[in-house]
């Protein structure tokens, strides 16, 4: 069997049975499996679930990340390969970029020799909760660690397509909470009550000013409501209304000025409508920063090597890569899967061409890291 092909088959094996954060136990055993059948040293962390494995000797150090988490997503693709763990999907991709890295660590041990130092490959646990990477950097998979690379696949780039960017790349992930206390009240006799339905219809709009009036428009923002709850039958006013969404930005300094604007804005209706609003903020990943240098580097490797390299549009997009470049310098870059569906969607179905070529590609950009070094 070639790589290609034994790649494409860990793949879809690993599609069929995905697991969600923190429940990825068959998946390690299996990556364990695969890695150790192939001669490769584990690392002995203490995780319950990803791993960590090392090829090489010496005192230079570079590492490479794959995620491997899925999320709770039924699958509609039409692939013969779907997942058989209902309600669950890899709708982002994330068994490919294990197979890639799997790929790359076949393809550096059969040349662990010739290298010029260690490489770390991080399976890790937990993206999509934004957990993982703090998880594996407790462990101590960065120690001495002196430049880390990453990927995602991008189903609006071709295969053979590659996009990174110096600086910014993905954005701050902020969820909020807005909880709407109103007076509930017979739908006959609104006067009764404080219509907190209203209130929430009201707010929702209002918060949709502040990305468009409120903020210089060449700055990225998102703000959107993505969830509204309230009520339970057709004849009353509920007492309660809940609201959820997200706020993604890639300067602190906007992303503080929103939360402060969305609370000034709650605290404006509660007290027009004599109600009561709570904003609540939930801390999602910072934003990812690509080190310059070796954004650079990885285009420059990912030229040689034969992609279409152009530079990465700024992604607003949540990435928890983000945490390993807070301390170690580094770059995380783009490889087009060409999916008709996006990430995230049920249909979601990456082309498998890009696995071997992107493995051949990180098997190389580590080898020549430790050169640079």
């Amino acid at each position: 069997m070639s790589l290609e092909q034994q790649l494409i088959t860990w793949r879809r094996e690993l599609h069929q049975f995905p697991e969600l954060s923190l429940q990825e136990v068959a998946t390690t055993a299996r990556i364990r499996d695969w890695l150790q059948s192939a001669g490769l040293t584990i690392l002995p962390y203490a995780l319950k679930t990803g791993l960590v494995v090392e090829i090489g000797q010496g005192e230079k150090v570079v590492a490479l990340r794959a995620d491997i988490d899925a999320l709770p997503i039924e699958e509609a693709a039409d692939v013969a390969f779907r997942s058989q763990n209902t309600g669950v999907m890899h709708a982002c991709g994330h068994d490919v970029h294990t197979s890639v890295m799997l790929g790359a660590a076949l393809l550096l041990k059969a040349r662990e020799a010739e290298l010029p130092g260690r490489v770390r490959i991080l399976f890790q646990p937990a993206e999509e909760s934004f957990g993982g990477a703090k998880t594996l950097i407790r462990a101590g998979a960065l120690e001495g660690v002196s430049a880390i690379f990453g990927m995602h696949n991008e189903p609006g780039l071709p295969v053979g397509a590659f996009a990174t960017r110096g600086g910014a790349f993905y954005a701050n992930v902020d969820r909020f909470v807005v909880r709407v206390h109103g007076k509930g009240a017979h739908a006959a006799r609104p006067h009764e009550g404080q219509d907190a339905i209203l209130l929430a219809s009201q707010l929702v709009n209002a918060l949709q000013s502040v990305a468009s009036r409120e903020v210089n428009t060449l700055d990225s923002l998102v703000l959107s409501v993505t969830r509204i709850q309230g009520g339970n039958t057709w004849n009353v006013l509920p007492e309660n209304v809940e609201l959820e969404g997200t706020l993604r930005t890639h300067r602190t300094d906007v992303q503080q000025q929103v939360k402060a604007r969305v609370s000034e804005i709650a605290a404006g209706f509660a007290g027009a409508f004599r109600s009561q609003i709570d904003v609540i903020w939930h801390a999602g990943p910072t934003a990812l920063v690509n080190t310059a240098e070796w954004a650079e580097f990885a285009t420059t490797v990912a030229d040689e090597v034969g992609y279409h390299t152009a530079t990465a549009d700024l992604h607003m997009g949540g990435e928890d890569f983000a945490v390993y470049l807070q301390q170690t310098p580094g770059a995380f870059v783009s490889i087009g899967s060409a999916s008709e569906f996006g990430l995230h969607h049920p249909a979601f179905n990456p082309d498998e061409k890009l696995i071997a070529p992107a493995a051949h590609y990180f098997a190389t950009l580590a080898e020549k890291a430790l050169q640079h070094l």
